[in-house]
């Protein structure tokens, strides 16, 4: 079983956990009935924006979702171990890069956004958790909280998100990057 089809059915078991209807989760995403019954059906895999609509009404962010795939008692998560998920729409890849453990604090995430992909979060998934911004290739434009910040490689940004956020890859190269959360 691959990963879009392991997402589509934590998702429905979420939405039966929470008591939610699709036609519930529908009005509190605001994403459609029909768009939500396809996802759980994993007939289409949801863009970066729909998981985290989909998310923040289940209550839970898109990096505790993901974690629900991985074994939670390594210490060393060799790269063909690592989860990684994509969005076939924007281009957008997410690699869970740190062995993952309940008990730390602090999970790495390696992104990759295609160049001119722009990914917009209406809302923080983890409201008041720390980001590290590590720029390793390209260009990234990222506004938070209506402050627009350019990011290069090499550039790192300290932030909190309180509510949505804004990436966009600008330049001429795909722009990766890792963020460092800690909770």
């Amino acid at each position: 079983m691959n990963l879009d089809d392991e997402l589509a059915i934590k998702l429905k078991q979420l939405r039966i956990t929470k008591g939610y209807s699709l036609t519930e989760l529908a009005q509190l995403s605001t994403i459609s009935r029909a768009s939500i019954s396809r996802i759980e059906n994993a007939e289409v895999s949801p863009t970066t924006q729909v998981l985290a609509k989909l998310c923040d009404a289940l209550g839970t962010s898109m990096s505790s979702l993901l974690a629900m795939f991985e074994s939670n008692d390594a210490s060393l998560i060799k790269y063909a171990q690592q989860i990684q998920w994509q969005d076939q729409h924007t281009g957008f890849t997410r690699r869970s890069v740190s062995p993952p453990n309940a008990n730390f604090k602090a999970e790495v995430i390696r992104c990759h956004l295609k160049v001119g992909a722009e990914i917009t979060y209406e809302h923080a998934s983890s409201v008041a958790c720390e980001h590290h911004l590590v720029m390793l290739e390209g260009s990234l434009e990222l506004v938070i909280e209506n402050e627009c910040y350019v990011l290069n490689a090499g550039d790192c940004l300290r932030y909190q998100l309180n509510s949505g956020s804004q990436f966009k890859a600008n330049g001429t190269i795909d722009a990766q990057y890792l963020i460092v959360l800690v909770r």
